[in-house]
This record gives C-alpha cells, structure tokens and sequence, in this order.
C-alpha cells in the first residue's frame, strides 16, 4: 500500500470521528451517522490495502523461494 493510500484513509478516519464528535456534542444524530460512515468507510479500504499487501508480500515470498531452488 502506498504511503498517500495510507494517510488519505487516516485522515477520513479522523475526519469520520470529529464528525460524530460534533454531532454527539451537538445532538445531530444526522452528523453523528455521517461520521460513523465515513469511519467504516476509510476502515473498509484500509482493510483492501492490507489484504493487497498481503498478497504482493506472499508472492514475493513465492519468488524468493522460487528462486532459492534454482
């Protein structure tokens, strides 16, 4: 995962929670809502950019070993 990659979705992470902060300090369910979707939402790709992760270090794995028994 790229570093931008990382720090957009923290930064809609943290946008999601002063959000629901400001909606809980200001009873506005509506904002409150916003800013929980907007966590599950920046959470969700961080998740997809750990499963890519994931995957591009067990093929590097792949590689390495691929290589070793040549």
């Amino acid at each position: 995962m790229g570093f931008g990659d990382k720090v957009r979705n923290k930064a809609e992470d943290i946008a999601g929670q002063a959000k629901e902060k400001v909606g809980d300090a200001t009873d506005n369910e509506r904002l409150q809502a916003e800013g929980q979707r907007e966590q599950a939402a920046a959470q969700a790709k961080q998740a997809g950019e750990h499963i890519k992760d994931a995957a591009q270090d067990a093929g590097d794995a792949l590689r390495r070993d691929d290589d070793a028994a040549r």
